[in-house]
């Protein structure tokens, strides 16, 4: 064999060692709690920095809120929509009871209870009890973001 066979070989194997494969994505279980987590931190920002803060920042810049058969597209428009939200006297508060992901791992899903607690200027309290289901998709910087909610 000559000598430019082994250069053949020495290069070929130094492309190939060079390509790298995509990086797969995390364990489902692991991506799951991932989103557990999100959700948490999502419900403290909402009662510690108000729930306008939290929203405008857990969502993508293109998500989608449903509020009263109406959507609300972007971030300016969901600014807007929780400006109005009293940040005395209610408290917005969540757990989700599940979670899910793509076989990607770059969009999740979770569901669960909520609950809203108001109480007006003469101290009635008022509770409204419901279910949310949010859609989340991991951005490029690899934070998860909601973008359905």
């Amino acid at each position: 064999m000559n000598i430019r066979f082994y250069i053949e070989i020495i290069v070929l194997m130094a492309t190939v060692s060079s390509c790298r494969l995509p990086a797969s994505p995390a364990s489902p279980e692991k991506l799951k709690s991932e989103l557990f987590a999100v959700e948490k931190e999502f419900c403290t920002m909402a009662q510690t920095e108000g729930v306008q803060n939290a929203f405008v920042h857990f969502a993508a810049d293109s998500a989608v809120v449903l509020r009263r058969s109406q959507l609300i597209k972007g971030k300016d428009a969901i600014r807007l929509q929780y400006e109005s939200f009293p940040r005395k006297g209610s408290k917005l508060e969540w757990v989700p009871d599940f979670a899910d992901v793509s076989a990607s791992g770059d969009l999740g899903y979770t569901y669960g209870k909520y609950t809203l607690t108001s109480t007006d200027s003469v101290g009635h309290t008022t509770k409204n009890e419901g279910i949310f289901h949010t859609v989340w998709k991991r951005q490029p910087d690899g934070h998860w973001r909601f973008v359905w909610d």
